[in-house]
């Protein structure tokens, strides 16, 4: 083969390989062992190598949800501690933003803001609840309060760091391009900060959802927390797993909303 021909064969165009389409269907081999583990956990009840009052069988445990579902005592319960963690989730995310956006795009709110930020953050938050109760009291505040916290800390990490790390590229691309600095904050350093800001939001749901229990399960007169320590006066291990598989649902679904909106709001990205 010739020199020119074998140049010819390296300059032709390598023909395109269909991209393999994501099916959009579930993939039900995740199922696979949570249904083992609840089948497990079935049988070990059943032939008594684990006793009722240390935990409950899933099948006594779904009866009870049942039984508190129809009296009317979860969905009160429910009601509850999605108010609270809506009402904490909402301060806290204000804070965490405006805190976050000031300290990412200045540099003199950076040196302010992130240093006390930092040093509060370490401190044990589930540990301050009875100074909360001190200053509070001990009505809905300190729940709200704690939740808050949960939530403010990472939202604030991610939207501090989403915005700190913006390609340096793309904002001297916009700066030869004439753009002014609020067109350059709009289009590009807000939305690049977008992603690491949604991963933050999914953090600090998992945690704000972790700090309602303690808050709840510490000092409560009504909601999720309060149906679980009312359980374990009474020795029910089967309403108090019935209150935790609560929780974990509705962690579970408000993580799905987020990646929902992320899978919305970074559509660009896959195109």
């Amino acid at each position: 083969m010739s020199t020119a021909e074998l140049l010819e064969r390296v300059a032709a165009p390598v023909p395109a390989v269909p991209a393999r389409r994501r099916s959009r269907l579930p993939d039900l081999r995740r199922w696979i062992s949570p249904v083992a583990l609840i089948v497990l956990w079935q049988l070990t009840s059943s032939t008594g190598l684990l006793p009722p009052d240390k935990l409950s069988s899933p099948w006594t445990v779904l009866q009870a949800g049942a039984a508190t579902a129809r009296s009317g005592e979860l969905g009160e319960a429910f009601a509850v501690s999605i108010g609270r963690v809506g009402l904490g989730f909402l301060f806290g995310a204000a804070v965490a933003l405006l805190l976050g956006v000031v300290a990412g795009l200045s540099n003199w709110g950076n040196v302010l803001i992130d240093p006390p930020v930092q040093m509060l953050r370490t401190l044990p938050f589930l540990g301050l609840i009875p100074l909360f109760i001190l200053w509070f009291g001990i009505g809905e505040e300190p729940k709200i309060v704690l939740v808050a916290l949960g939530v403010a800390f990472p939202l604030y990490l991610n939207v501090h760091s989403g915005i700190r790390n913006v390609d340096d590229q793309l904002v001297e691309a916009t700066t030869a391009l004439g753009f002014t600095r609020w067109e350059r904050l709009w289009h590009v350093v807000l939305p690049a900060a977008v992603p690491q800001t949604l991963v933050g939001l999914r953090q600090s749901l998992g945690i704000a959802w972790l700090a309602l229990i303690v808050g709840e399960t510490v000092n409560a007169d009504a909601g999720l927390g309060y149906l679980i320590n009312n359980a374990r006066e009474f020795l029910r291990t089967d309403v108090i797993v019935v209150g935790l598989v609560v929780y974990a649902v509705l962690g579970l679904v408000t993580d799905a909303l987020v990646r929902l909106l992320e899978r919305r709001a970074l559509r660009w990205r896959r195109t």
